[in-house]
C-alpha cells in the first residue's frame, strides 16, 4: 500500500479533451492506454499495489462541449523511472470516444518543497524564539538576587500579613497595600516594608505603627485613597508617599519607587475632605483662642525675596519647607523643578501665563474652594497650601497638602 510519507515526486498533468466525461472515464483512459507500454516493471497497476505509486487524483471541470482539468500522480520511484512514467501519460490521445491531449506540466520534487518550507519556518524560528537569548550576566545576577529577597518574605502577626525581613528590626516601615507590591520593594532592595492587605487595617499595623516611623506609599488609585483614609483614622502614620496617578505599587519601576520616597509628605498635612463649615469652626476656634484670622490685607503683602542656599529644592517636602511663611507659589514640574513662581496672591493671574507639564503648585496662601476649582482645570496632581477653607468638593485628581 502507497504511503505519502515516501513519496518523492509530484507529477502534475494537463488534460483537455474534446468532449464531456467523467472522472472514472479519465482514470480508465490512464490505466487502459499505459498498460504494458512500458514492461511489467514499470505497469502502472503493479507500481500501485506495491505502493510505488500513489493515488492517480484526477480535477475535471466541463464547459462548452469540452472537458478541461489536471490529474496528479505521486510518486516514489528514482527520477528517471518518474520521468518515463510521466512521459508515457503523454501517450493519451483518447478518453471515452472523445479525444485527448495529455501534456505534463511539472514535476514537482517533494523533498525541496518540503526543505523549502523547512527553511522558511527556520527562519520565522530564529526570529521569533530566539530574539530574548542573548546572554546579559546583570540580568542573570539580578534574577537569582531576586529568589533570594522573594524567599525572605516573612509573615507578620496572628493575621500573617506579608512583610519584608527587616520589619521587625528597622526603626522606619513603609506600608503598602498587599503581598505584591512587598515583592515589589524587595526587588528593589527595600527589606522594610508591610502589606495592610485590604482596608481592614490588622492589629500588628496598629502596633507596628505606634513604635516606628512610618510611610505609606499606596496605589494612585480610590482604593489606595480609601485604604490611607483609614490608616489616618486608626493608626500613627508620620508620612505619606503619593504613586503616579492610576499606577499601582506593584507596577512601579525602582526608580519611580525612590521618586515617590524621596517625595513624602508629613501626615499631618495630608488632606482629605475638610467639611465645608470647616472655614467658620476654624474662625470661631481662632476668636475663641484671641488668635486674628488670617485676612485679604495679609495675603497681598510683599511676599520676601526668595534665597535659595547651594542647592535648590529637589522634593515636594523641600519645596514646602522652603516656601512656607514667604507668601509665594511655585508651580512645579514632574521632576519637581521650578517652571514659575509668583506671588501667592497672585496665583490665579499666574494660571493664565503657565506653560509646559504642570505636576503641582506650592503656595503659601489659603486655598478656598474657588481657587481649588481654577486649579482643578489644569489637570494637576497636587496641591500644598498652608491651609484649605471653605472646601466643599475637592476634585479626585488632586492631592491636598497643608504645608505643616
Amino acid at each position: 500500500m502507497y504511503s505519502p510519507d515516501t513519496t518523492k515526486y509530484l507529477i502534475h498533468l494537463i488534460l483537455q479533451i474534446e468532449g464531456v466525461v467523467d472522472k472514472p472515464d479519465v482514470v480508465g483512459a490512464i490505466f487502459g492506454q499505459t498498460e504494458g507500454l512500458l514492461g511489467e516493471d514499470l505497469d502502472l497497476r503493479d507500481l500501485q499495489r506495491t505502493g510505488r505509486v500513489g493515488r492517480i487524483d484526477v480535477q475535471i471541470t466541463t464547459k462548452r462541449g469540452e472537458t478541461k482539468g489536471e490529474i496528479l500522480i505521486s510518486s516514489s520511484l528514482d527520477r528517471a523511472e518518474t520521468a518515463l512514467l510521466a512521459s508515457s501519460l503523454e501517450t493519451i490521445d483518447r478518453v471515452g470516444p472523445c479525444t485527448a491531449h495529455v501534456k505534463v506540466d511539472r514535476i514537482e520534487d517533494i523533498r525541496v518543497t518540503k526543505r523549502r518550507r523547512i527553511v522558511e519556518r527556520a527562519k520565522e524560528l530564529l526570529l521569533e524564539d530566539f530574539d530574548e537569548g542573548s546572554i546579559n550576566s546583570d540580568e542573570l545576577l539580578d534574577e537569582v538576587r531576586e529568589t533570594i529577597r522573594i524567599e525572605k518574605l516573612e509573615y507578620l502577626g496572628e493575621e500573617k500579613v506579608h512583610a519584608g525581613p527587616n520589619v521587625m528590626d528597622s526603626d522606619a516601615i513603609i506600608l503598602v497595600e498587599g503581598r505584591a507590591d512587598v515583592i515589589n520593594l524587595l526587588r528593589c532592595g527595600i527589606k522594610n516594608a508591610v502589606a495592610v492587605e485590604g482596608t481592614n487595617v490588622p492589629r500588628i499595623i496598629v502596633d507596628l505603627c505606634s513604635q516606628k516611623t512610618v510611610t505609606t506609599l499606596l496605589d494612585g488609585d480610590r482604593g489606595g485613597e480609601l485604604i490611607l483614609r483609614e490608616l489616618l483614622q486608626v493608626a500613627e502614620i508620620d508620612f505619606v508617599a503619593y504613586s503616579p496617578r492610576g499606577k499601582s505599587v506593584e507596577e512601579m519601576s525602582r526608580k519611580e519607587i525612590v521618586k515617590a520616597l524621596r517625595n513624602k509628605v508629613p501626615a499631618v498635612g495630608v488632606i482629605d475632605q475638610p467639611p465645608a463649615d470647616e472655614k467658620n469652626e476654624g474662625a470661631a476656634r481662632a476668636a475663641r483662642a484671641g488668635i486674628r484670622a488670617p485676612t485679604d490685607a495679609d495675603e497681598n503683602e510683599q511676599s520676601p525675596r526668595r534665597e535659595w542656599g547651594p542647592k535648590p529644592p529637589s522634593t515636594l517636602g523641600e519645596h514646602m519647607a522652603d516656601v512656607r511663611d514667604k507668601k509665594i507659589a511655585r508651580f512645579l514640574s514632574p521632576d519637581y523643578t521650578v517652571l514659575l513662581e509668583s506671588n501667592a496672591t497672585d496665583v490665579e493671574g499666574a494660571l493664565q501665563n503657565l506653560n509646559g507639564d504642570v505636576e503641582g503648585v506650592v503656595v503659601d496662601r489659603i486655598i478656598d474652594q474657588k481657587l481649588l476649582d481654577q486649579l482643578g482645570g489644569r489637570d494637576l496632581e497636587f496641591v500644598a497650601a498652608r491651609d484649605f477653607k471653605g472646601i466643599i468638593k475637592r476634585p479626585l485628581s488632586i492631592r491636598l497638602i497643608k504645608i505643616g
